[in-house]
Parts: structure tokens; sequence; C-alpha cells
């Protein structure tokens, strides 16, 4: 492999690749000799950043197909180099960072460092390589060091290789969980007469159902995809995915639950359902996690660019701050970081893709402690009749939202031109009457449009790792993306390097939505029309 291909590897702060043939077209980047050279260098980062000679470094995964082959690469490529391993198997992502901050997990024989082997939510054959040590999880610019390390470095390899030791850690990881909520609710089986159901989706998180749940007391009767299968034959785990949501929501009714919890692959990541099937996602998770932090103490809730501002009101009216950042969970996380140590306490980094992150939990996304934190406020509205939808009850959700993306013309710069669409756009909107630039606009370019002209808001913003430029478009009121999405098409149709068959596409079905809508009001009123709708 050349230095290019392992660049190529990197993915924000983690390593991913293709680890196995099954896609067409696409070659396998991430090889077993791959894994253990990266897994060397993360031994030479960790010494220079711990002023150890000799590290111990806990090594997990996922269920995915490749995971326990790239495991015995990474143990080889750590061993070999005469430091020492500890395997936990089958891991949570979150999981592998609290190995590093259990003192008694560490008291005998401390971990450095640790590997979770994962590629999240995507398809079979990817995989990848995410490490943390005691601070947190690794940066960018970290991985990219790695990276160089492992095709440049000349490793040494000692007569005497380290010592490979095989302890699970979900056990005492799940414990953890348990204990927080019994010490929250005061109760040892606060879940007593709850029926609640996971999705898993056949990655990590089946742990959840006998390890959690039940100890405290749930029916977890009507669970799903536990089994570990990184085929993932039923859906893919992603609270993203429309086809897993689905799947989750209809086992929430058919099983008469009290709430519904899907996670995805590795557990970073997590989404809920109310018992009568509803999504608790996005904005809606977004802000039922806001209501419970916010009744405890007022602050600063940092959140990705594409959140409503319904959600930003529903802060708001709690006492809170909305601080609407970039995409990308480091880029929320940091940015709550930043904020905390600047002396303004904000307790929470969430995206609305479901990675949110506690400042009391070390600023960790960790799906399955997002989830706690809910089951906590599920048992006590339960002693007050209620459940957790009431705590959004009041949340204005958007009337219509769509997400387009615009890609650019092959070989053309499209980080220059996509950077020079946005700042136009933001003079553009200063030049109509009918628009304005947000005062918060901390990527890409945030237009809101006023009650005529769409009642909502476009962003227009460049994608994190793609020469994509999607654009995000809300409103109020039922016809108002149609406008909104006819006035970018009006903007943008002055940039060649744009393909925007999308937005066209986009444009019609929003179109047809206001057809139909009028057809069906016409045949039911007609004597209100002045005119016969016409197709």
């Amino acid at each position: 492999m050349t230095l290019q291909d392992y660049l190529r590897l990197k993915n924000g702060s983690d390593v991913r690749g293709v680890a196995c043939e099954g896609v067409e077209n696409e070659p396998i980047t991430l090889t077993e000799e791959a894994a253990e050279n990266i897994a060397k260098a993360f031994c030479v980062w960790l010494i220079s950043h711990t002023g150890k000679t000799k590290v111990t470094i806990a090594v997990g995964y996922d269920s995915r197909i490749t995971s326990p082959t790239l495991c015995e690469a990474v143990v080889k490529g750590i061993t070999s180099t005469g430091h020492d391993v500890i395997v936990t198997g089958l891991s949570t992502t979150p999981s592998m960072f609290m190995l590093l901050k259990d003192e008694k997990r560490n008291a005998d024989k401390p971990c450095q460092g640790s590997i979770m082997i994962t590629a999240s939510h995507l398809p079979f054959n990817r995989n990848g390589l995410k490490f943390f040590f005691k601070n947190g999880g690794l940066e960018g610019s970290d991985v990219q060091e790695i990276l160089s390390l492992a095709y440049s470095y000349h490793f040494a390899c000692p007569a005497t290789p380290g010592e490979r030791t095989d302890s699970s850690y979900l056990d005492e990881y799940a414990a953890s969980l348990v204990a927080l909520v019994r010490e929250a609710t005061g109760e040892e089986t606060p879940l007593l007469g709850k029926r609640i159901i996971v999705d898993a989706g056949n990655g990590a998180g089946g742990f959840f159902v006998d390890k959690v749940l039940q100890p405290l007391g749930a029916n977890t009767d009507g669970s799903q995809f536990l089994e570990p299968d990184g085929t993932f034959p039923n859906h893919i785990p992603n609270p993203e995915n429309k086809d897993a949501m689905r799947s989750v929501c209809e086992a929430t009714v058919a099983a008469n639950a009290d709430f519904g919890i899907i996670f995805d692959t590795d557990v970073d990541r997590a989404g809920a359902v109310d018992k009568d099937g509803s999504e608790i996602n996005r904005n809606r998770l977004i802000a039922l996690i806001s209501a419970v932090l916010l009744e405890e103490r007022a602050g600063t809730i940092v959140t990705d660019s594409v959140t409503s501002d319904g959600l930003a009101k529903f802060i708001r009216e709690r006492g809170g701050v909305h601080h609407r950042f970039k995409r990308g969970y480091k880029n929320v996380i940091n940015e709550a970081i930043r904020l905390n140590e600047c002396g303004e306490y904000t307790p929470l980094a969430i995206e609305t893709s479901g990675h949110a992150a506690l400042k009391e939990n070390y600023f960790l996304d960790d799906g399955a402690y997002l989830i706690t934190r809910l089951l906590i406020a599920l048992a006590k509205a339960a002693k007050e009749g209620k459940s957790l939808s009431d705590w959004i009850a009041d949340l204005a959700m958007p009337q219509e939202a769509v997400e387009v993306r615009l890609s650019f013309a092959a070989g053309c710069d499209f980080q220059t031109i996509g950077k020079n669409v946005i700042e136009e756009y933001k003079t553009y909107a200063k030049s109509v009457y009918y628009a304005e630039p947000s005062a918060q606009n901390y990527e890409g370019c945030r237009v809101n449009y006023d009650k005529k002209h769409g009642d909502g808001w476009a962003l227009l913003r460049m994608s994190l790792h793609d020469p994509i430029l999607p654009m995000n478009v809300e409103s109020n009121s039922f016809g108002g993306n149609f406008k909104i999405l006819k006035d970018l098409y009006y903007f943008l149709r002055q940039y060649k390097e744009l393909d925007l068959t999308a937005l066209k596409n986009a444009i019609a079905v929003e179109r047809q939505k206001l057809v139909d809508f009028l057809k069906t009001a016409y045949q039911a009123n007609p004597w209100i029309f002045h005119f016969t709708p016409k197709q």
C-alpha cells in the first residue's frame, strides 16, 4: 500500500475502508496488513502521548463479519512490537472508552488506550477502527498522524512479544448503567410493569435487553434482531434509516410496548419510539433529552446545523440556550467542551443523527447512556401518570422538511466552487426583501424566508467528506417548501458545475403535493374555489 492508500482510509476521526469482497467495484482497501501496521502505529502514538515505554491496549469489535479477522491482525500488530493487549470480544464503542475510565478494572493492569473495530452503520463489506485514550477519542489530525506512521515508521520487533489476555467488559459496562438508573430512582426494579423493546439490527446492542432492561424489571417481549449477524439480514442498524425506523415502530405497536429503542451497529447512536409508534428521533430526540437536562439545570444545548426553529423555541422556553453549530459529532462535542471551558454550562452536545454526548459522561457519544437517561425519565413520568411524549408535547414540528443533495461536475474544483456558492447565496439573501441570513451561521449559509415566500428556512452547506452540496429546507406552512425550493433553483441555475437534477425532482414532488391537495380540497368544497385546479 502507498501512503495515499493509507491516508484514504481516514474518515473524519476514524479509519474506515472496504474490508471484504461482495460488492461490485468495491475492492478491499482495509487489509489485514494495513490493520496490523495501523495498530503498531497507534502504539507509537500512545508512547509519545503517555511517556510510557510499554503500553497495554484494549481491543473490541462489533458484529461485522470481518471484525474477528481484523481483530487478530490488530492483536498481532500490538504484541509483535512488545506491547500487551486485552481482547474484549463483542463490544460497543462507548464501552471501549469507559473501560479506560474504570478504576477497578485498571487497578492491576491499566490500559493506556483502546481500539474499537467498527464501521458504524455502513454496509456489511466495510469496517474500520476507532481509537481512544484517557482523554477521549482521537481527533482527525491524530488519525492522520497514525496512518502516516503506519506507512513510514520502522517498527521494532523485540525478541519477547507482548502478552494477550481475553477478557470481556460488556457485563461491567452494562452493570454501570443499571446502577445509574437504580441510584436515580431509588428502586431496584423501577421499570417493573413496563414493556420496553429493543431493535438491535443484529449489531452489538442486543446486550441491552438481558443486561440492562431485564435487571431493572422491564418486560422485553417483542424485542427483535438481538443476535449479532454482520450480514445485517433484516435492516441496516441505523436510527436514521427509514426502513430501520419503520421496523422498530411497527414492533413497538405490535408488542403494545411503552417504549421502543433502536441502536446503530456499535451503539454510539440511538433512536426511540413512543408507545403510539411515533418516532422519537432527530429534533424530537434532541428536545426530549434537552428537556430532561434543562429541568435539572439551565444551560446551553449544542446541536448540529440542521435542527429546526421549533426546537430552538422549545429550548428557550425551558431556560436554555440553543447553540446551532456544525455537522459532525466531533464538531458539536468539541464545541460543547470549549463552551464549558469558557465558563458557559453546556450539558449536552447532540447531532440529529443520534450522536448524543453528555457532560456528566465525559462527553462520550454513547447511545446506551442516552437511552438510560431516558429510562430514568420514563420511570419518573410513570409515577405521575405521564409518558415520555408529555415532555415534548409542546414541541413545534415543521410542516414540511426535505434534504436535497446536489453533486458537482466531475473534475471541477468543487471545494472552491461550493465555497463561492455559499458566500453568494448569503449576498443574494441580503438583496431580496423576503429573506435574510440567519444570525447564527457556523456552517454554510442558513437563510430565513418570510411567511409569504416559504415561512421557513434553507441551509446550503458543503458535505464533510464528499463533493456534494446538501441543502436542507423546512417550512412551517403547507406548500412552503415548494416556494423555497423554487427560489433556490432561481439562484442556483447560474452555476453550470452543479447538477440540479435532484433539486428539479424535489420541486416536482412538492408541486405534486400541492396539486393533490387542491384537487382533494376542491372535490370536498368546490364552492370555496373561484377556479378549477388544473394539473
